[in-house]
């Protein structure tokens, strides 16, 4: 790896240039995004408020700025006639000249099949600046814009030309599940998806891969402690690299696949390339886990990270932490828990944080639990900002074992 200082790094932004820390591992050499994409996505871990305005205009102006039209699919959606025009009137309110694209299971005035493959609604969508995609139940998104038999259907055609050409595709929750080639099906409870592992066209199933093959995306990631259940799937296709963007958050992916996280919280990266695993209850050691905050970046290509430009003045220095105590949590997967522990393992005079998970009595395999300890080593690099003391955190060492839980759990005498 290496550093800059604050100027430098200025002038590298003017240049356009991005690495600023650079990981030493190569990057796994998989198939990348198709050559020919000029287009961009912005993907949103769900729960989008109508008052995020960096998220909205952003969507706008990548489909063309004001005026743009962008295409809206409800299909995910429950009741998609109401949804839909909910995110029509949220685009239209940022500026968009927003449709909605009759193409939903669960739509009562149009038969789905018949509008997927309609000439006109594919055309409609094809000179589109964008597209995008609301929350809900992803499979329904798979049903509707591809055949039974698998092929694309017009609309999904249409959609790949107009993502080639330079347009936008965006999406929330369901609509960001998508993105990636393999996405969660009908998933168990993160601990049971540790415990249980994933079966092709059950847990897991097929995507449409919008962001590339070499790299696997999942949402709600850091409210619903899904980073957890990222792990088997990935393992499971071979994924060396794994995304997960938190609620009210998107991940910017532009043509030459530069990463940049806006909105409310973050997104973690997950490193599988120097990992490995073990047979039997799920037991993963080296994989290199990083927490990109607002205003982040990073390059799928280059594995390079640019943090925000109020986090410009330096790394944290190592010789002056500011936690001076043990750092433990008996509940990894709740709401934010591993980024709070990266973020005072990396300003702390400890090598290391260990937080543990374990189920109810009552729950598949209740003797089972997971312990994960994250590391720092000599790659890890942290950064704080100026503004908000909200932290980055980059390449930390996570090894998650299993372990035994002790039932029943007795009261200290």
């Amino acid at each position: 790896m290496f550093f800059r200082s604050a100027v430098q790094v200025a002038l590298a932004l003017a240049l356009g240039s991005t690495p600023f820390i650079t990981n030493n591992a190569t990057a796994a050499q998989m198939p990348a995004r198709d050559a020919d994409v000029r287009g961009s996505l912005v993907i949103i871990g769900g729960n989008a408020r109508d008052d995020n305005n960096a998220i909205w205009n952003r969507v706008v102006q990548l489909a063309g700025g004001k005026g743009a039209r962008i295409a809206v699919f409800a299909s995910a959606a429950s009741n998609p006639e109401r949804i839909g025009q909910s995110n029509v009137d949220t685009l239209k309110g940022f500026g968009a000249n927003a449709f909605l694209v009759p193409v939903a299971v669960r739509m009562t005035t149009v038969d789905y099949k018949i509008a997927a493959d309609d000439p006109a609604v594919a055309e409609s969508v094809r000179t589109a600046g964008g597209a995008y995609f609301a929350g809900g139940d992803q499979a329904r998104i798979t049903r509707a814009l591809r055949h039974p038999d698998g092929s694309n259907t017009l609309v999904l055609d249409a959609l790949w030309d107009m993502y080639r050409r330079g347009g936008v595709i965006a999406g929330s929750s369901a609509g960001a599940a998508i993105m990636s080639s393999t996405m969660f099906g009908e998933p168990r409870t993160v601990l049971a998806t540790l415990k249980l592992g994933v079966a092709e066209g059950q847990e897991i199933t097929e995507g449409l891969g919008f962001i590339g093959d070499d790299v696997f995306v999942d949402q709600h990631l850091l409210v619903r402690g899904r980073f957890a259940r990222m792990l088997p799937a990935m393992l499971k296709k071979g994924y060396k690299l794994g995304l997960g963007i938190d609620e009210n958050t998107a991940m910017i992916v532009s043509p030459n696949r530069d990463v940049e996280v806006v909105g409310y919280k973050g997104a973690l990266l997950l490193d599988l390339a120097q990992a490995s695993s073990k047979e039997g209850a799920f037991n993963v050691s080296n994989v290199k886990v990083s927490y990109l905050d607002d205003g982040d970046k990073f390059n799928i290509t280059t594995r390079s990270f640019l943090p925000a430009l109020e986090k410009l003045e330096g790394p944290l220095d190592r010789n002056k932490p500011y936690y001076r105590e043990p750092l433990f949590s008996a509940d990894i997967l709740s709401n934010s828990t591993v980024v709070d522990l990266m973020g005072k393992l990396i300003d702390s005079d400890q090598p290391d944080a260990i937080g543990i998970t374990l189920g109810s009595p009552n729950s598949v395999q209740p003797d089972l639990g997971f312990e994960f300890r994250l590391t720092r080593t000599a790659d890890s690099v942290g950064y704080q900002s100026a503004i908000t003391d909200n932290y980055s955190v980059y390449n930390m060492r996570l090894d998650i074992r299993p372990i035994t839980i002790r039932r029943p759990l007795y009261q200290y005498k």
